[in-house]
């Protein structure tokens, strides 16, 4: 069992309400400069669930499940940025308003730049859900510290889920099971942001033949990733031979310098997490939460 700092950290009350779809404008332009009309970001998604495809959608920015914001708005309020902030990947969230209050889910990804969190639920509960319902989340995580391993940053994460991880110590070092491995130079999107501990940041996917070649269109929304070469420490930058491991949260996208967001989770810059390729490593999966939730598959 990793040596944490668990007992130290707070546990806090936040609240957001179910956002509605946004559309800036009557149309986008994607990367080859043609115009599109499709679902994007906010609402409740009943048909796409963590652990489905994130790529393949008729859509663009496509969040998983139920999207959430303290404050539909003002994005760039305080109470939206402490939302975004304080809720991490595997925290419980219980429906307080409307005919689902009751129900409970589990967080599984902060959407950047919208300022959504998003939020898992039964399929059952999904159809008593509408607009603007309140969901009280229990953040619990920030601030987390692995005792063994100081050269590790940790952000976003329950700490609960680190004993369903399969984390093996191995000579002074950290290894974490992920489904991919992408490369640093498909970083977009994000990239210098100030801070990791909300948001995203996409794997830009112009170069298509190059995606595919890799397996990066196989990702799955809730898969874990290693980012090569990126540092997530105080910001998401470029730095050789740093490690971050996180989370894919939304679809892929057709506007360039876009793709499936990553949410921040791991990273280190001295050698101390490594990985290891599992292809189940996905939060759906680990949780039997999304299209894994036994329920939801009968």
């Amino acid at each position: 069992m990793l040596k944490t700092n668990e007992s130290k950290l707070v546990m806090l009350s936040v609240v957001g309400v179910i956002t509605p779809p946004l559309q800036r404008g009557p149309y986008r332009v994607d990367r080859e400069g043609k115009p599109f009309i499709l679902p994007g970001t906010g609402g409740i998604s009943y048909n796409v669930k963590v652990g489905d495809p994130a790529f393949g959608w008729a859509g663009d920015h496509i969040e998983p499940g139920v999207s959430t914001a303290a404050s539909v708005e003002d994005r760039s309020a305080p109470k939206n940025r402490a939302y975004n902030t304080l809720a991490c990947v595997g925290n419980e969230a219980i429906v307080v308003s409307g005919d689902a209050k009751g129900a409970r889910g589990v967080v599984t990804g902060m959407h950047g730049g919208i300022e959504h969190v998003l939020i898992d639920f039964a399929d059952h509960d999904l159809e008593k859900m509408i607009i603007e319902d309140k969901i009280l989340v229990k953040s619990f995580g920030q601030g987390l510290q692995l005792t063994d391993y100081p050269g590790i940053t940790v952000r976003n994460f329950d700490p609960r889920l680190l004993n369903l991880l399969d984390a093996e110590p191995k000579k002074g070092k950290l290894v974490l099971p992920v489904a991919k491995k992408i490369p640093a130079k498909f970083m977009g999107s994000g990239l210098g942001s100030p801070s990791t501990a909300s948001g995203d940041y996409d794997i830009t996917t112009s170069d298509q033949e190059e995606i595919k070649s890799l397996g990066i269109d196989q990702l799955k929304f809730g898969d874990l990733v290693a980012l090569e070469d990126s540092d997530n420490r105080f910001g998401r930058s470029y730095r050789r031979g740093a490690l971050t491991v996180g989370i894919v949260v939304h679809s892929d996208c057709l506007l360039a310098g876009h793709g499936p967001g990553v949410t921040t989770l791991f990273t280190a810059v001295d050698g101390s997490l490594q990985v290891r390729l599992e292809p189940s490593a996905n939060l759906a999966e680990i949780l039997k939460i999304g299209r894994f939730r036994p329920e939801d598959a009968l």
